[in-house]
């Protein structure tokens, strides 16, 4: 009797090793980048997470908790997550939307002062990160990750 040792590939010849593997490639990349962006921001009390939740809202002069979600490609739960502590710092205001169940999110005065001390900390991240990857590299990253945002 003759046994065949498990073939790497698919039916379909598609390798599942880790360097054939996109979702890995990406998640495995963001884990890294993440973590340069979370030593810079962390000399500002912020996580990349709520500094992009702040530069959102500042964009904006107020957002839905679902544009808010949107927007950031979050799960509710998990946005909803990330804002309580700028709420119980008082850097985002949470107030109803009229007459709506709906709350609207905002920036605070104090929200708008953190962004914008935070700002330095995160252009000393993305300046690393490009010194060490290429900054034209970079803005080409950029721009195919937003593609795939936009098709995916």
């Amino acid at each position: 009797m003759h046994i065949e040792a498990p073939n790497p590939r698919t039916e379909h010849g598609a390798d599942q090793s880790p360097e054939h593997d996109d979702c890995f490639a990406v998640r495995q990349a963001a884990r890294h980048l993440s973590q340069l962006y979370e030593r810079h921001l962390s000399a500002a009390g912020l996580t990349p997470t709520q500094f992009s939740i702040l530069g959102a809202l500042g964009r904006a002069s107020s957002l839905t908790m679902a544009e808010l979600a949107r927007s950031m490609v979050m799960e509710r739960t998990t946005l909803v997550r990330a804002l309580r502590p700028l709420l119980r710092g008082a850097l985002v205001a949470d107030a109803p939307d009229g007459g709506e169940r709906r709350r609207r999110l905002a920036l605070t005065l104090a929200g708008r002062a953190r962004l914008q001390a935070a700002h330095t900390h995160w252009r000393a991240a993305q300046d690393e990160f490009e010194r060490r990857f290429g900054a034209q590299r970079a803005a080409w990253l950029r721009r195919e990750l937003f593609r795939i945002t936009r098709a995916v």
